[in-house]
């Protein structure tokens, strides 16, 4: 019965809350770990990374309650490009595919330092190669704006398809592979459930289920799995973001928030995946 964990996108404290979510989970002896296939947009791709690679959850979790004192957000662009490219996106007028293509033209005249990026991105993957577990990165072509879906035989090293992934448009600049630029798989808004199609229990992670939980719940039944589960964060865990999902500084309490999330949901997702 194939199994398949969606995480999706949702800055850095999104990234830390699918680690306390995973873990409290973990604690509580339902470990979704053990997914036939794991697919990762954005902080999901971060987060799945982790998870497929095998790397410990307590280890990760506690990395990520360090109080930050002297790091900065994770990015190199300003916040107004990308609230302009979420106007963008979320504007009924425009079709999908064009407001993608808009926006991946924004991300690429932002002129943002790719290499600096990428090197950044290092220090947050613990691992340099892709794992034997059956992970999948969601990214959006900028040239075109279609969804791309990376996995290890793409022949795309982990740290460029992982960099592109979070590479959200004004913040952070498109990873060049090949000779094609790719951004945020967030870009396609949603959670990337809709690309599960064949899994039979699903569990979908969505950080920032608020902006969109319509579509999400479309995706899951797009998806058709005979069991499903959307967990998205409660009112403490939002409160715990705050008002920059970016912002490094909010990362303990959201890992917190997670994993008390993941503890109280056991029962649930015990339902669906076990």
């Amino acid at each position: 019965m194939k199994k398949t964990l969606v995480l999706g996108g949702g800055g850095i404290t999104g990234i830390a809350w699918h680690l306390g979510v995973l873990c409290g989970l973990q604690r509580a002896g339902v470990p979704l770990g053990d997914a036939d296939t794991v697919i990762g947009t954005s902080a999901g791709s971060v987060a799945g990374t982790i998870v497929t690679a095998g790397v410990d959850l307590e280890t990760a979790v506690a990395l990520q309650e360090q109080e930050v004192t002297t790091d900065r957000p994770a990015r190199t662009g300003g916040n107004g490009e990308w609230l302009t490219a979420m106007a963008v996106l979320a504007d009924p007028s425009v079709p999908a595919l064009q407001a993608r293509v808009r926006v991946g033209a924004m991300a690429l005249a932002a002129g943002l330092d790719e290499q600096a990026y990428l090197a950044r991105m290092e220090s947050v993957l613990p691992v340099r190669e892709w794992p034997e577990r059956d992970l999948r990165i969601v990214v959006v072509d900028t040239a075109d704006g279609s969804d791309v879906v990376l996995d290890a035989r793409s022949g795309v090293p982990l740290l460029q398809a992982v960099s592109a992934s979070c590479a959200v448009p004004g913040l952070m600049p498109p990873v060049t592979v090949g000779d094609r630029r790719y951004m945020d798989g967030g870009v396609r808004l949603g959670a990337g459930a809709d690309l599960a199609a064949g899994a039979e229990r699903l569990v979908v992670l969505a950080p920032l289920s608020m902006l969109g939980r319509d579509r999400i719940v479309a995706e899951i039944a797009a998806a058709g799995a005979a069991s499903s589960l959307l967990i998205e964060p409660d009112a403490e865990a939002l409160a715990a973001f705050g008002q920059n999902v970016m912002d490094p500084a909010r990362r303990p309490a959201a890992v917190r928030a997670g994993l008390r999330q993941g503890e109280a949901l056991a029962d649930a997702v015990r339902a669906t995946w076990l």
